[in-house]
């Protein structure tokens, strides 16, 4: 049960999807803010900025987050799950571009703290061909899934067990975007 009563059935509602129905008035900022980092027209693709997501909330130990962003990766990703899987279990020797990487170790700096990203993880990422577009942008991902982690662990949302559970939702994101949440 959450730490507070979200006025809902818990079992539909789980991990961030109940907050945001609990309060559609920032609800749906959080929803338009993650639309334009992780589907918007971007050089990085939407399973990519998925990914990065996956990854810090991985970092953070945010089994929601983390499950939820893993799948929608994976379904966006050639590779799949096994490739998402590969880079939680050991980023630097995961099938990867340098670049990606790069990207990820900026992210992965983020999540321990903003002043954690140095001039030479910038360097490097630029080094592997990032744009400065890229790096704010996994900049601001990163920032924005510790404060989204954070948000659902903090109020203690229900989580599912079962990784099967964030197919469903991973599909819908894949076609549809994280807008329609609200109307569901």
């Amino acid at each position: 049960m959450a730490h507070i009563d979200l006025g809902q059935d818990e079992q539909v509602y789980l991990g961030i999807h109940g907050l945001i129905r609990y309060r559609p008035e920032t609800g749906r900022p959080l929803l338009a803010l993650n639309e334009a980092l992780l589907r918007g027209p971007h050089p990085l693709t939407p399973g990519e900025r998925e990914l990065i997501a996956a990854y810090v909330s991985g970092r953070n130990e945010c089994r929601f987050c983390q499950g939820a962003h893993s799948a929608f990766a994976a379904v966006q990703l050639d590779e799949g799950m096994t490739l998402v899987d590969q880079v939680h279990a050991d980023l630097d020797n995961a099938p990867i571009s340098a670049k990606l990487r790069a990207l990820l170790h900026i992210a992965g700096a983020v999540q321990r703290s903003g002043r954690s990203v140095t001039p030479e993880l910038v360097e490097a990422a630029r080094t592997e061909g990032a744009t400065d577009l890229e790096i704010h942008d996994t900049v601001l991902i990163a920032a924005a899934y510790c404060m989204f982690n954070r948000y659902v662990d903090g109020l203690g949302t229900l989580v599912p067990d079962d990784q099967e559970w964030y197919l469903g939702p991973a599909a819908r994101v894949a076609t549809q975007g994280y807008l329609p949440v609200l109307d569901r």
